[in-house]
């Protein structure tokens, strides 16, 4: 495998996981000195540079030209050297081509650490509007069932563009990394599972793959591969027994891989590119409620349809019917309140409105209960054969939410449940064997 270097990233094990950190903070200055060679202004006065805010990968620059627009500057980890960085400007350069969907407009962009930042960072437009999150429970249910079916427009705009573009057969992340005016592919795959930790190292296939059944075989030796190695490196008894319970699963699950994903599949399937982490923190919506950007796309790739029949994450949530009554609620203390706030990021803090966190709790089930049917009504009449689609994944999907549950170590007990089960004929959805309060 190609040795790629990852200098400036080292990853804290001093926690429950791993966690990518920074080796040396990124310098505003030589932040500020790309800003204007890339812009053409001479003079600094014209243009400032300050520090917006941080994600998991990224430090986020708010950039200001003197007469221009705002931007930001996404200065990123190389978590996945060139590849994270070419992916995402070729994810919104297509999205920008082929859809309406609002999405930040690319400036420019560098894939290599080889720059005055000593990382890799993209010069994007500042996209307008105020984050989903913040303002949800001042939103009426009719107006967030309309952004529902916003959002379940846009989706399917996905699905048409990949449809008419002859390139959508392969599973992994877009890239023009080889020529920007050659037709934007699926290429190696961009994905925290590939890179995470020591996983990065491993003598895996990237991609693009050609089948479910190529991806899905990686991801899981993916995992086979770390519990070989954290059984090797055990500390104790306890651990060893741990990561070989985790192996079993994983070969069990490599077991069930073919008798649900065929080997060798002709015609090759059709991908879609599906964001994955649509929260609604990374939607913005204007004063009406309507959406006006759709952020956050850097790990998005174009994966099977059949993936992409899943509900997009901010719907997903357990089943409530019945509207909470909120006088039945109790009020929330001062102490619960001032516990709320220290233990949640300024930027995340919503008003509690005098009433308990388990009525919101509730509250935000109810919702997703009634915006998911909206969502898949939207879907029904726009895609042709929706319904049927989504009928026919399910086990599918549920097979990939096992082996990402594995990666990490979760439900593994009824990870192993659903496995048996299945083997037997017995095909129940994955949540419900994983929810201890449905009884099957």
């Amino acid at each position: 495998m190609e040795e790629i270097s990852r200098k400036g990233l080292f990853w804290d094990d001093g926690g429950l996981d791993i966690e990518p950190r920074w080796a040396t903070e990124p310098d505003v200055a030589a932040i500020k000195g790309e800003c204007l060679r890339t812009l053409g202004i001479r003079d600094p006065d014209d243009c400032t540079v300050k520090f917006l805010t941080a994600g998991a990968f990224n430090k986020i620059y708010l950039v200001e030209p003197q007469g221009q627009r705002n931007l930001i500057m996404r200065v990123s980890l190389p978590v996945d050297p060139r590849y994270k960085t070419a992916g995402e400007v070729a994810t919104l350069r297509w999205i920008r081509r082929s859809t309406t969907i609002p999405v930040p407009e690319v400036i420019a962009y560098r894939d290599s650490s080889d720059n005055a930042t000593g990382y890799e960072w993209i010069l994007m437009e500042l996209m307008p509007g105020t984050s989903v999150y913040s303002v949800w429970r001042k939103m009426s249910l009719t107006a967030k069932k309309s952004l529902a079916e916003q959002v379940a427009g846009y989706q399917a705009q996905l699905f048409k563009a990949a449809q008419d573009a002859v390139a959508f057969q392969k599973i992994g992340t877009l890239s023009d990394i080889n020529d920007e005016n050659t037709d934007t592919t699926p290429h190696r795959i961009v994905s925290r599972l590939f890179f995470w930790g020591q996983h990065f190292n491993f003598d895996v296939p990237r991609g693009p793959f050609h089948s479910s059944y190529d991806w899905l075989n990686t991801c899981i030796s993916i995992i086979v591969k770390e519990q070989h190695t954290a059984i090797e490196e055990a500390g104790d008894e306890d651990e060893r027994e741990d990561a070989k319970f985790q192996l079993r699963i994983a070969e069990k699950l490599r077991t069930l891989l073919p008798k649900i994903f065929p080997a060798i599949q002709n015609p090759q399937e059709r991908t879609v590119l599906y964001h994955d982490d649509l929260s609604l923190s990374n939607m913005l919506v204007d004063n009406n409620g309507a959406i006006v950007a759709v952020i956050d796309w850097e790990f998005v790739s174009a994966i099977p349809l059949w993936a992409a029949t899943e509900m997009p994450k901010f719907l997903c949530g357990p089943q409530r019917e019945e509207e909470p009554n909120r006088d039945i609620y109790a009020d929330e203390s001062p102490e619960d309140a001032d516990e709320y706030r220290k233990s949640t990021k300024d930027s995340e803090i919503l008003d509690n409105e005098g009433k308990d966190e388990l009525f919101w709790i509730h509250m935000m089930e109810y919702d997703q209960t009634q915006l998911r049917k909206a969502y898949a009504e939207r879907m029904r009449q726009l895609v042709p054969g929706w319904y049927s689609q989504v009928a026919d994944s399910n086990l599918r999907n549920d097979f990939l939410g096992a082996v990402d549950r594995c990666a990490y170590g979760w439900f593994l007990k009824g990870i192993d449940r659903w496995i048996d089960m299945i083997e037997r004929g017995e095909f129940h959805r994955l949540d419900d064997v994983l929810d201890p309060t449905i009884l099957i």
